[in-house]
């Protein structure tokens, strides 16, 4: 016999289960996606010693001149997304800085990613 203390209880309990044992709408959305029309360029911004160079401007130049920027975060990394063609990568340098490594231009399709584009930054000119 149940007593009336634990009928709201049971109530409860087979209201979980009925929910539980819904179906319905996937939780991840796997419908086709419509293609991107910008690609992504990323990379990251070191010193010589390796250490992280932070809030630095780095520039995507593009043939025609457009600019596109993104500054690096506290691991010196940085992504911007691009519209699709072939760019050339500048980063902001400071009084007493020199260019160790630059990567060369890159090229851009809808939908890439064009990851490691690094930068390493020394001392001196």
């Amino acid at each position: 016999m149940v007593t009336r203390r634990f009928v709201p209880s049971l109530g409860l309990v087979l209201l979980l289960i009925a929910t539980a044992c819904r179906t319905g709408v996937p939780v991840i959305d796997t419908a086709d996606k419509p293609p991107g029309r910008e690609g992504t360029i990323a990379g990251k911004v070191v010193s010589e010693g390796g250490a992280a160079v932070v809030s630095r401007i780095v520039r995507a130049i593009a043939a025609d001149g457009t600019r596109h920027e993104a500054t690096t975060n506290n691991a010196g990394t940085y992504s911007m997304k691009v519209p699709p063609g072939k760019y050339r990568l500048e980063v902001e340098l400071r009084d007493g800085e020199r260019l160790v490594k630059q990567p060369g231009e890159t090229e851009i399709n809808a939908s890439d990613l064009d990851p490691n584009r690094d930068f390493v930054i020394g001392a001196g000119k």
